[in-house]
């Protein structure tokens, strides 16, 4: 099939006027965890027509087209076992979403529960992201994306496409030209030193060494030498100077992982350094100047240890000049395929078998089986990425001189163990159609909204107000009094004549536009379009 351009999509954050910031919104997206051509994990496709005009999308085997985030080319799905007849999904109440499952079309699962006729999920379920699995070959994470991105962010050597970890990739490039020292934040095997590598690599001292040091590792007697250097003599087994790592790492970057379990003296030391600018060697009276960079991690709760009289305030507030939170596996589903394809190609390349993940055949069976890569996306990975990495080697070393891969049934328990629900509840009837009661959006009081709920209800609805009071689950007239009441909403009565006359020209009459434009409703602004006799109606 030939491969085609990725079409420009029209957004709400590219219909932003010049001069003014796009709008970025949360709307559903497709990422491709398992295909039978296994370089296309990671592939991705926004269904922005939910969110920003409220409509249906569809999916087929023929359309649309997927393709990585910031590249340009892009192909459908293509697997000539899915039909052509396509999967529907629509925007569901407060912010969820249905699929709509043909009954001669391809056969779905929502992890392992086959779908007849309909699934609706709520937000809180595309948030935490749903695994879907097309005719058992092709498997996709239906999840909340944001709609628009600053463009030029390189990856930094860190892999993934999923928010949180777009967000640390901005945060490095706002901090690594900075002199301030930076404290990273994560749960074990997160990928916290590797974060710490991309902002020494980022930065101005990119020349200049990277000494990494995990305290925790260190001999509780030993971590003031190992770090500030000790003299001869000072004390017993001292047969020659120690230079120490802060001197080590001159002209560079200190890399002090597991910071929190430094004992309370060497703190006391860290303090003077990040105060001074200044080390004492073990045994030594005279201060020596450093120029190094520190960047420092932990795993631990240090508000809590300073409660604890464990770990010294001054000391925290001095580490923390920025702050970076590396965010968990399990909030980051969406990047647990092309993880797994990262590190599976190391493994494979390694045996001389980096061919298996290339395949330009579609009616191949898939390397990553559909069931094991359901396991994988569900599985909670407490022990994050460096848990991730263990389970590839073990598949791909265990599979090798196989067509795919396999896993043995101590390894489906561990992953099945600790398995997220399954997300979603059956549709037995479409909501909407004529005749039918359709489920009902769940009820709530209007006061639980709140105002950026609120806009982005609106934004997501197209300004439309029963649409949008549905998708809240409130009567229609309390979106009418919450409007009236938020301070980052406006009503078309608060617009003057100049500047409806003014997106009238500027949008060439187009209502739907002025719509977006302007951020009111509709119905009223066609009424003051009619007032100031801008249209023929």
């Amino acid at each position: 099939m030939q491969q085609k351009l990725a079409a420009d999509m029209s957004t709400t954050a590219g219909r932003a006027q010049a001069g003014q910031s796009p709008v970025a919104l949360s709307v559903p997206a497709l990422t491709i965890v398992s295909h039978p051509q296994p370089q296309r994990i990671g592939e991705r496709l926004l269904l922005e027509v939910l969110a920003s005009q409220g409509r249906t999308a569809a999916l087929s085997r023929n359309a649309p087209d997927f393709s990585r985030p910031g590249g340009l080319m892009a192909l459908p799905l293509g697997d000539p076992f899915l039909s052509r007849k396509p999967v529907e999904f629509e925007p569901g109440p407060r912010g969820g979403l249905r699929m709509l499952v043909p009954e001669d079309g391809t056969q779905v699962r929502v992890a392992n529960e086959p779908v007849v006729g309909g699934r609706e999920f709520s937000r809180e379920e595309l948030s935490a992201g749903v695994p879907l699995v097309l005719a058992d070959r092709v498997v996709l994470l239906l999840h909340l994306a944001s709609s628009f991105r600053q463009p030029g962010v390189m990856d930094l050597g860190i892999v993934g496409h999923g928010e949180g970890i777009h967000r640390v990739r901005e945060d490095i490039i706002r901090v690594a030209d900075l002199a301030v020292p930076v404290l990273i934040r994560g749960e074990t095997g997160t990928g916290k030193e590797l974060v710490a590598r991309a902002i020494h690599a980022s930065g101005p001292r990119r020349a200049g060494p990277f000494v990494s040091v995990n305290l925790g590792a260190l001999a509780k007697e030993l971590v003031a030498a190992e770090l500030f250097g000790a003299q001869r003599g000072a004390y017993t087994g001292a047969s020659r100077d120690r230079e120490g790592f802060f001197r080590a790492a001159e002209g560079g970057t200190l890399f002090l992982d597991e910071v929190g379990e430094a004992p309370p003296e060497v703190q006391a030391a860290l303090l003077r350094v990040l105060e001074t600018g200044e080390i004492y060697p073990v045994g030594g009276h005279t201060p020596v100047p450093v120029d190094v960079r520190l960047v420092s991690a932990t795993d631990a709760h240090l508000e809590a240890r300073i409660q604890e009289r464990t770990f010294k305030a001054p000391l925290l507030h001095r580490l923390a000049g920025f702050e970076i939170l590396v965010p968990p596996l399990r909030e980051r589903r969406e990047d647990v395929g092309l993880l797994f394809l990262h590190f599976a190609r190391q493994e494979l390349e390694a045996m001389g078998e980096g061919g298996q993940l290339t395949s330009a055949d579609p009616r191949a069976e898939p390397w990553l089986p559909a069931v094991l890569a359901v396991r994988l996306v569900r599985h909670a990975w407490s022990g994050n990425i460096r848990q991730l990495r263990n389970v590839t080697r073990q598949l791909v070393i265990g599979s090798r001189g196989m067509p795919g891969l396999r896993a043995d049934e101590r390894l489906e328990q561990v992953l099945d163990a600790d398995a997220q629900p399954v997300p979603g509840r059956p549709l037995t009837v479409r909501t909407g159609e004529e005749g039918g009661d359709g489920a009902k959006a769940p009820r709530r009081k209007p006061a639980e909204v709140g105002e950026q709920e609120l806009l982005e209800a609106l934004r997501a609805c197209s300004w439309d107000l029963k649409a949008t009071a549905d998708w809240l689950g409130i009567p229609r007239p309390s979106v009418y009094v919450l409007i009236d009441k938020s301070s980052l909403l406006r009503t078309a009565r608060d617009l003057s004549p100049e500047e409806i006359t003014r997106c009238f020209h500027e949008c060439e009459g187009d209502l739907d536009k002025m719509v977006q434009q302007l951020e009111v409703s509709k119905r009223a602004l066609q009424r003051r379009v009619r007032e100031l006799g801008l249209s023929g109606g």
